[in-house]
Order: C-alpha cells, then sequence, then structure tokens
C-alpha cells in the first residue's frame, strides 16, 4: 500500500514538473522582446516605390510598435547565401509578445493588409527573440 502511495505521489510531481519549462518559456515569452521580420514579393516590380512609400509605413504607426525600418535589397555581391529577391521589407521591434500578439489584430494592420495585399504575391514572416 505504501509503495502503490508513493508511486503515485512521485507521478504527481512528475507531472507537475513537466509542465513547468513550459510555464515559464510562456512567461518568459510573453515579456520577450522580439522582432518581426516581413518579406514581400510584388506581383509587378513597377510598384516598388508607391509600396515602400505609401503602403508600408502604415505598418510602422501601430501603437504596439517600437521601432520599424523598411527598405529594399542592398546592391550587395550576389553569392549563394544572399537571397535578392524579395523586393521590400519591414522589420518591426516589439517590447513583447503580447505586443506583436496586440499587433496582429490591429485595425491599422488590419487595414493595411484589406488594401495592399493584392500587390504582392508572397510574404514570408520570420519571428526572431531578443
Amino acid at each position: 500500500m505504501k509503495s502503490r502511495r508513493s508511486f503515485i505521489k512521485t507521478l504527481g510531481v512528475a507531472g507537475a514538473a513537466v509542465t513547468l519549462p513550459y510555464q515559464t518559456f510562456s512567461k518568459t515569452m510573453q515579456n520577450q522582446a522580439m522582432i518581426h521580420q516581413v518579406y514581400f514579393w510584388l506581383h509587378d516590380e513597377k510598384n516598388i516605390n508607391e509600396f515602400l512609400n505609401d503602403a508600408v509605413p502604415m505598418l510602422g504607426r501601430c501603437p504596439t510598435v517600437g521601432r520599424f525600418i523598411a527598405g529594399t535589397p542592398a546592391d550587395t555581391e550576389k553569392r549563394d547565401v544572399v537571397d535578392h529577391s524579395w523586393h521590400v521589407s519591414c522589420t518591426i521591434f516589439f517590447d513583447s509578445l503580447e505586443d506583436q500578439l496586440a499587433y496582429q489584430k490591429e485595425p491599422l494592420h488590419l487595414e493595411f493588409i484589406e488594401k495592399y495585399s493584392s500587390m504582392w504575391k508572397s510574404v514570408k514572416v520570420y519571428d526572431i527573440a531578443i
């Protein structure tokens, strides 16, 4: 009887321990600053200036954005490891995962998508914890 109770108690402690790293990670990530990098491939290269100067700055005006940088591929040396195929990129800094999640629902962000998504043929996002 005692060994059964001991076994059940051990299972309970082990179960709690298994969830601990996830809970700690989750709380850490909520407060973790992050960079949100977005790369756009447009349907028509003639629209790069309009997209860069009129459309993309909308994203930088979202309230939870800490810092915002937009640009086009640098005219660097052509090497196998360098991707120059995209047309416009945005680098957005957030103070926390919560700020980034709020940004996803922000009316200005949603308006940007609705108004300009027809201009891009592809978009790729990279989120980086810092």
